[in-house]
């Protein structure tokens, strides 16, 4: 008989049983809205570890959609022997061995691959006790932030706010609805913005939310980066060189004056979920609230600081130059048209093709 539970043994020789019955923490969103940020804060925690992204969590997940869409592929699956429950088992598994073991174990563990939200249903299905932080964050700031560094993504043309604010649109609404179907009690919804100018109050709900003791520690993620049982950062991860900072204002409204007037004027039809998730389509900044006093002072010393980060940020990363995202990468977020799912770990959609596969082996 398979045993139901494993364990790993940390450096503080305690054991740490993992199994599909615990409360896992799983941070959701699309790229570019927090979810860096969401991870760290957790990281920083001494009872939680999330880590880097694991990037193959989603690809499974996106395989199994595959594999369920074609009725062909079903008949065969199910006359091999491969019944749901084998499929459901093997997948759980799967992508325990990878939350478990790819950090430093914990009392509770947490996964930040995003997109795991597209199929958050499934993923609760899989994990009964785990649970949703959907970071969500102004489509506007998002899609400024993945054309200003250069986040390549299939499917989105980086020299078009408009075509790339209707691509967003898409992808939010889709992991709003598998967060509505979840359920409350399973999923809740962070705002970005709110959790900058928040920390505490938010940081609060947030672990009341997923039954974690409050400790200080998640207010102050930038006094442990990189250290053991700390927040470790990926070299390859976009947001690496952002969250080394400590929680501040600078991101909120970069994005004011760099959208087209068209874009701007046509904002709400282009994107309606940014009146579904209660932003103003047409205020340009939009008043997102006056923040916590030691937030403010953490925004002026950063401001102050720059070069200082900047070097900061080399040293941690070891970068020399600021990284480059290339089309060719096949670890590129992707996002085909049509809306079909990508292979990428980054995918936004629905679908799995042929080509998207083909290009993971060039």
């Amino acid at each position: 008989m398979l045993r139901d539970k494993k364990f790993v043994v940390g450096s503080d020789q305690k054991v740490y049983p993992y199994h599909r019955n615990m409360p896992l923490i799983f941070i959701g969103g699309v790229p570019r809205s927090g979810t860096t940020l969401m991870r760290a804060m957790l990281d920083a925690h001494p009872e939680v570890r999330c880590g880097q992204e694991t990037r193959v969590i989603p690809r499974i997940l996106q395989l199994r959609s595959h594999w369920l869409k074609s009725e062909k592929e079903s008949v065969r699956l199910e006359e091999a022997g491969i019944t749901k429950e084998v499929m459901n088992s093997a997948i759980a598994q799967f992508c325990l061995e990878v939350i478990a073991k790819h950090g430093d174990p914990a009392p509770r563990l947490c996964n930040k691959d995003p997109l795991t939200l597209k199929m958050g249903s499934y993923v609760i299905e899989l994990f009964p006790n785990a649970k949703f932080l959907f970071m969500v964050r102004d489509g506007r700031a998002t899609v400024n932030s993945i054309i200003s560094r250069k986040v390549t993504i299939t499917g989105f043309d980086l020299t078009s706010y408009r075509q790339c604010m209707s691509k967003w649109n898409h992808a939010i609404e889709t992991m709003h609805n598998q967060c509505k179907e979840i359920g409350r009690d399973k999923c809740m919804m962070v705002y970005y913005e709110q959790l900058v100018l928040h920390p505490e109050e938010w940081m609060r709900k947030i672990l009341n939310f997923v039954n974690v003791p409050w400790n200080e520690s998640v207010l102050h993620h930038e006094e442990f980066i990189n250290k053991p049982n700390g927040v470790l950062l990926s070299k390859v991860e976009r947001s690496s060189d952002q969250v080394i900072k400590p929680v501040n204002l600078e991101a909120l409204t970069k994005w004011v004056g760099n959208i087209p007037d068209d874009v701007v004027r046509d904002m709400a039809d282009i994107a309606p979920m940014l009146s579904i998730l209660g932003y103003d389509p047409y205020a340009n900044p939009p008043d997102y609230g006056s923040p916590d006093s030691w937030v403010q002072d953490n925004t002026f010393k950063v401001k102050a600081n720059q070069k200082l980060w900047e070097h900061k940020a080399k040293e941690i990363l070891k970068r020399d130059e600021p990284q480059q995202e290339d089309n060719s990468n096949p670890d590129d977020t992707d996002l085909p048209d049509g809306g079909g799912v990508g292979f990428g770990s980054n995918s936004i959609g629905n679908d799995v093709r042929v080509n998207d596969v083909e290009k993971e082996k060039t």
